[in-house]
């Protein structure tokens, strides 16, 4: 069993889409993988096909209200492939975790009952270094961080990885990089394989070999409430999805 916090603290960088089509990818080659959506956006939720209109609870009354993980946890339109969903509720849950007892793992010891159910269990971050990313760190057993193919594609990763030392330093020790993904990757223009370069230059076999190309499908997806691997199997982008689960299972 593999916990995976999946962050950037940049928005747009492709972190649910890669939560969802990962886990729907795993799903598909016999891996039981759980979502956890940790994003007040509830963009995994969605983008799962679950409608976050009809949930009367969310990972924030487990959080906040100890509803245990297993009374949460819903199917999804992906076989093998399960979700604790969020909603907009979350985005308070950042403010009322400051003065709670043990408020940097409560997720930890939320998912402590359910994980050895599941193959991988996928933690979707928000896009900030709060208290609930703080929470993502202490339950995860590394961490997979997407970077864009775009200019400024390393800005911002410094300070993601000096959080992860501090939360390694003082909250868990075991915290290790599974792996960096390149994301929105356009082989055509100089600058997208500029930046894969240096990004392999700078993170060597921690870079995935795979890289997400860019793809109106990809993008499409979620509005149909489902990952591109059911949405349009024989797109470029859900193979690349299927590419990077085989690489994923052969690290874990």
């Amino acid at each position: 069993m593999h916990t995976i916090a999946i962050i950037n603290q940049k928005g747009g960088v492709g972190k649910s889409t890669t939560t969802v089509n990962l886990a729907a990818a795993l799903g598909k080659q016999g891996r039981k993988v759980l979502i956890v959506d940790f994003d007040p956006q509830g963009n995994s939720t969605s983008g799962i096909g679950v409608d976050k209109e009809e949930l009367s609870q969310c990972i924030y009354d487990a959080l906040l209200h100890d509803v245990p993980a297993e009374e949460l946890i819903h199917d999804t339109v992906c076989e093998r492939v399960f979700i604790i969903p969020a909603t907009i509720q979350l985005a308070g849950a950042e403010i009322e975790l400051v003065s709670a007892m043990a408020r940097e793992t409560r997720l930890k010891d939320l998912l402590e009952p359910v994980k050895d159910e599941f193959d991988f269990i996928f933690i979707d971050c928000p896009p900030s270094l709060g208290l609930l990313t703080i929470n993502a760190l202490a339950a995860a057993d590394s961490v997979l961080i997407p970077i864009q193919c775009e200019y400024y594609a390393l800005e911002g990763v410094t300070k993601l990885l000096e959080s992860m030392r501090m939360v390694k330093g003082r909250i868990n020790k075991e915290l290790e990089t599974y792996g960096v993904l390149m994301t929105m990757y356009d082989s055509r223009t100089s600058l997208s394989n500029q930046v894969v370069e240096e990004v392999q230059n700078y993170f060597g076999d921690i870079a995935f070999k795979t890289c997400i190309p860019r793809s109106v499908k990809v993008s499409e997806a979620p509005s149909y409430g489902m990952p591109v691997i059911e949405y349009a199997p024989q797109n470029k982008g859900a193979i690349a999805y299927m590419d990077l689960a085989k690489e994923v299972i052969r690290r874990a």
